[in-house]
């Protein structure tokens, strides 16, 4: 048996190497939350997330608020016999906080998130168990990571693309914003080449006649698939241009828990879903989601929020070895975006999007620096007695 003796929790801007912008948000660092855990025999763990407001309804400050105020006290002193148990503990959450502790309608997957990763970091360093999911072990030998980059115009898109060229991508992803989506997307295609599988995110950029004209305007440049065209709660919105269009519709900031996947399902409104960790409330929850998501045929896309460092990056890279069917992948960027990665081993993909290879040591299987983290925390708060 393991107990909870306390959590250390961090806010931490992690620096980009250069700015990331798409029509929802621009940034220059990560905006993430840490979360450590420690128990009575010394065992430390980590937990990681992005809390983002467009995406759950949850900005920073109120992630750690409630992960400090509602959330933490509860988990000290709680004991788990084995990493099972915790695994039985979160699969009965869900991806949310127990609803005595937190009502379910207040937003709260992003800081689930953080507390899933850390308690099975945690359980698993202290059974010596490295955590996997589904009876694979080992990510699908032909699968890949998308490139992914902002729409732009002149020499600097041009060599963004002749990148993505030369580092032998199979897929990419372009987010475009209200306007300028042909020209870029026409610009794309033709560097690219024909056989290269080119995908857009809009990130709720457009309305539903601008959404139905730039997809099939799109179509003649043999893109078919359309992320988060419209915005969130435009569920019948959605549902027209599924119905209309003929063309693939994949939600993002759109599904975040068990209750919108279903009705997402329920009224057709989507061909394709991407599934983030960090947005879905955690490693447990992101896997029943994708289990929902193939189970209804869904074209499945496991994500990432900008600017996870290697520990989120080694918790999605369990969850697709766990997993069949997977379509696309964004993720596992390392030190391409970071310029410094506060966990060990570096889990960033390799020429053509080959992932990492699946951590091996117990827990998530990296090692966080608390020295790199403290450098570019802006907030700690302990709770418990460490």
């Amino acid at each position: 048996m393991t107990r909870i003796r306390a959590f250390e929790l961090f806010a931490v801007d992690l620096p980009f190497r250069q700015p990331f912008e798409h029509a929802a948000a621009s940034r220059v660092a990560s905006d993430s939350i840490f979360l450590k855990c420690i128990t009575e025999s010394g065992t430390t763990g980590f937990g990681e997330s992005l809390p983002r407001d467009y995406v759950t309804g949850e900005t920073r400050e109120q992630a750690f608020l409630l992960l400090k105020e509602k959330v933490l006290p509860h988990l000290v002193g709680m004991a788990f016999q084995s990493v099972g148990d915790v695994r039985s503990f979160l699969q009965r959450c869900d991806g949310k906080a127990p609803p005595e502790w937190v009502p379910r309608h207040i937003p709260q997957t992003a800081a689930w998130a953080a507390v899933d990763l850390c308690l099975l970091d945690t359980v698993g360093r202290r059974f010596n168990e490295p955590i996997r999911f589904g009876s694979q072990n080992r990510v699908d030998p032909a699968f890949r990571y998308s490139a992914v980059l902002p729409a732009g115009r002149g020499l600097p898109f041009l060599t963004s693309l002749l990148r993505i060229r030369l580092f032998g991508f199979r897929h990419a992803k372009l987010k475009v914003a209200s306007e300028g989506a042909v020209p870029a997307v026409r610009l794309a295609r033709l560097v690219l080449g024909r056989r290269l599988d080119i995908r857009v995110d809009a990130n709720m950029a457009w309305d539903l006649p601008q959404a139905a004209s730039v997809m099939r305007s799109l179509a003649r440049y043999r893109i078919h698939l359309f992320e988060q065209p419209l915005k969130v709660d435009d569920i019948d919105g959605l549902a027209q241009l599924v119905k209309e269009t003929r063309l693939g519709v994949m939600v993002d900031e759109g599904v975040t828990d068990r209750e919108s996947l279903e009705t997402l399902i329920a009224r057709r409104a989507c061909t394709a879903v991407n599934i983030r960790i960090a947005k879905c409330g955690g490693l447990v929850a992101a896997f029943n989601r994708c289990l929902q998501a193939r189970a209804e045929s869904l074209t499945l896309q496991v994500g990432c929020q900008v600017g996870e460092s290697s520990l989120l990056s080694a918790a999605q890279v369990i969850l697709l070895a766990g997993l069949q069917g997977v379509k696309y992948g964004e993720g596992c960027f390392g030190r391409y975006l970071l310029r410094e990665d506060p966990a060990g081993p570096l889990m960033q993909f390799r020429y053509g999007g080959r992932p990492p290879a699946l951590p091996k040591s117990p827990g998530l299987g990296v090692q966080v620096d608390e020295k790199v983290l403290g450098r570019f925390s802006v907030k700690r708060e302990t709770i418990g007695t460490p």
